[in-house]
């Protein structure tokens, strides 16, 4: 378990402690279910559920000699239960017991991770709408293209997160499954009534069909949720990376009073969080591998999938848990600068404009083709250093002759760019 980044809640989810209180919950609901068909007495139940604990030294101190999980947890529950204990573990296999407890885990982790969500997305679209207006330069492969507004950059990212909320939901139902089949999934020893009894009181599906494991597909799907996630967190970072390098700075992550930014440079204010977050993205998507290598096992099953599990069950949802944290503290503590925007959004002379010219000029009657190249020839002397792009076009005998100044003008308004963004804000928060 990666302790360094451990949130008290979700970390609380993976103690060895969580783990056997969820094996219990899982035993005494198919002791419940038994009971119910009546082939254990009422009067055991009873004890049963008043007596049933462990004692997490006991059960490592038994483990240590007998190398067996399962039978070291249900020795200490024995010692707490009595002679009624006879009945507990009664046809079953270790892993009705894991595989059903593991989805109550990943049900909880899944709860968190929701709420973790929605926070993000709170906070995107109270920026959003802060920013809704405030323009700044959009860019494609790195490179100035078209105005767009400060605002849609929220509004993108808070559309994915949302994306990101309901896959989390979606998930959550998937993993939500239980299997009380017994060795080779064939209900030897127990009869489906009882597996799905026990699952409907521990409020999981029962797996229609199983081995002596629920399938790891449906785990795989799961971690598979959590890299996409944690890959929409990289991808915010990313951006704000790039909005904090010191010949754009339009957006800086918060530096706090005593913090530090170079061992060597005091004037370094470095975007520490982002870098971060992208770094972490790394781990969690790693994760996604093992779960879908663990998907093709021997037969019925064999115990490759274990350790896996063991690693990335508590890490990844901690991981990501941890991510979405620092993720709604730097966006909530963001920097903004609309004056930086305003001044990268003129930094190219105009060249921005170039389309609004292009479809000016095929308006006129002008071909495609020719209008194109008529554009390009001076925005390519801009780009020389020849002059402003406007100017430029001014002069141009072909262009003067076919557009007025007011024309012309009418293609340099920024605003145009920006006549649908309360459209857009519509359909992304309606």
């Amino acid at each position: 378990m990666i302790d360094r980044y451990s949130r008290p809640e979700m970390s609380s989810l993976w103690t060895d402690e969580a783990k056997y209180k969820n094996w219990l919950k899982v035993e005494i609901a198919v002791c419940e279910a038994w009971a119910k068909y009546g082939r254990i007495p009422k009067s055991a139940l009873k004890v049963i559920k008043k007596k049933a604990g462990f004692e997490v030294v006991r059960i490592n101190e038994l483990e240590r000699e007998l190398k067996h999980d399962v039978i070291s947890f249900l020795t200490s529950v024995s010692e707490h239960v009595g002679e009624e204990a006879r009945f507990i573990h009664l046809g079953l296999t270790s892993s009705d017991v894991l595989d059903t407890a593991f989805a109550l885990q990943l049900q909880d982790a899944s709860d968190i991770l929701i709420k973790d969500l929605k926070a993000v997305t709170k906070i995107l679209k109270k920026q959003a709408y802060k920013y809704k207006d405030t323009p700044m330069i959009g860019r494609t492969h790195g490179i100035h293209a078209e105005p767009k507004t400060m605002g849609l950059v929220f509004a993108l990212w808070y559309d994915e997160m949302k994306r990101n909320t309901e896959r989390m939901k979606r998930v959550r139902e998937v993993i939500s499954v239980g299997k009380i089949s017994g060795a080779v999934g064939t209900f030897a020893n127990v009869p489906p009534e009882i597996e799905e009894d026990a699952c409907r009181r521990l409020g999981l599906k029962a797996a229609p069909i199983s081995t002596q494991i629920v399938q790891r597909d449906i785990h795989a799907e799961f971690f598979i949720t959590l890299s996409i996630i944690a890959s929409g967190i990289e991808k915010i970072a990313t951006e704000i990376r790039h909005f904090q390098r010191t010949e754009v700075l339009e957006l800086e992550e918060p530096f706090t009073q005593g913090q530090k930014g170079s061992s060597a440079m005091p004037h370094k204010r470095n975007p520490v969080l982002s870098e971060n977050l992208s770094g972490l993205a790394r781990v969690v998507r790693s994760y996604a591998l093992p779960a879908l290598e663990n998907i093709p096992l021997w037969h019925e099953r064999d115990i490759s999938h274990s350790s896996v599990e063991r690693v990335i069950g508590p890490d990844g949802t901690i991981l990501l848990d941890f991510m979405l944290s620092r993720l709604a503290g730097l966006l909530e503590g963001l920097q903004v600068y609309p004056e930086n925007m305003k001044k990268n959004l003129w930094m190219t002379r105009g060249l921005i404009f170039s389309q609004k010219v292009l479809l000016k000029l095929v308006e006129k009657g002008f071909s495609r083709e020719d209008a194109y190249r008529l554009v390009q020839e001076n925005a390519m002397r801009t780009w020389k250093g020849e002059g402003d792009f406007r100017e430029l076009l001014a002069a141009d005998k072909a262009v003067a002759a076919a557009l007025t100044p007011g024309e012309l003008d009418e293609c340099f308004d920024a605003s145009a760019d920006l006549k649908h963004v309360d459209r857009i804000f519509e359909r992304v928060f309606s």
